[in-house]
């Protein structure tokens, strides 16, 4: 058990690590043109509109909550405020992101499964992963109750971001997470392995999004106008406008 677990915490996340860089990569080189989202717009359009907004704001709002709040050295934000009003604030903030998420997911996954002709042109794993998102988000809104009691004494928040800083600065230690709630622990890994078959699914869109920021930042293209060589004796010609 000790060496799974130390598997599980230490090695695994950079496996999926190293594989959600690599293949996202790979499948961008090999399979531009399965590089997209796959929309079914036309079909059931109110309930996509909702759902997907609903869906998009929320895991957004989750996936940067636990980006900044995890990863922010503990000797940073404790100049604003203390332990355990990071911890309340990240247990009401997350809970209204994640029923806003829960509900439009669940949306989306009743459209697509539910709909005989959505269902016709869904990959399996079109319904894999909305099926996995689910239950890992089913699972994270599972750990709020334990987390609201965390506030008196958040020393498991403390010890779940240390971890997690570790991974990022390669000294990940499968210790701070030894005797901590299974249902956290699980969420931890379902997250990792998220992360590992994100370049197999239409996941992949998320990148795209990202790099459209880059259009807010990139320079001007000048146009000038093309001068012609005209034979003397002909007329020039005119510029419209």
């Amino acid at each position: 058990m000790n060496t799974l677990h130390n598997f599980l915490f230490n090695v695994y996340p950079y496996v999926c690590l190293s594989v959600f860089l690599m293949g996202s990569l790979a499948r961008f080189d090999r399979d531009q043109y399965t590089w997209k989202s796959d929309s079914s717009q036309l079909l059931r359009a109110s309930q996509l509109r909702w759902g997907s907004n609903l869906f998009h704001g929320g895991i957004l709002f989750l996936f940067f909550g636990h980006l900044f709040g995890q990863l922010t050295p503990h000797g940073l934000y404790t100049m604003f405020m203390t332990s355990s009003q990071k911890q309340l604030l990240a247990v009401v903030a997350g809970g209204l992101a994640g029923g806003a998420c829960f509900i439009g997911l669940t949306m989306l996954l009743h459209r697509r499964l539910f709909d005989p002709r959505i269902r016709l042109t869904s990959h399996r794993t079109d319904i894999a992963i909305l099926i996995i998102l689910w239950v890992q988000l089913v699972i994270g809104l599972s750990t709020l109750p334990a987390s609201l009691h965390h506030v008196a004494d958040p020393q498991t928040m403390l010890r779940l971001a240390e971890y997690l800083q570790g991974i990022a600065l390669l000294q990940p230690d499968a210790a701070l997470v030894d005797g901590i709630a299974w249902h956290f622990q699980v969420h931890m890994l379902l997250g990792m392995t998220i992360f590992l078959l994100f370049p197999f699914s239409r996941l992949v869109h998320v990148w795209s999004g990202l790099a459209s920021v880059a259009y807010l930042f990139r320079p001007y293209q000048v146009v000038r106008a093309r001068r012609l060589n005209v034979p003397a004796g002909q007329n020039q010609p005119r510029r419209a406008g």
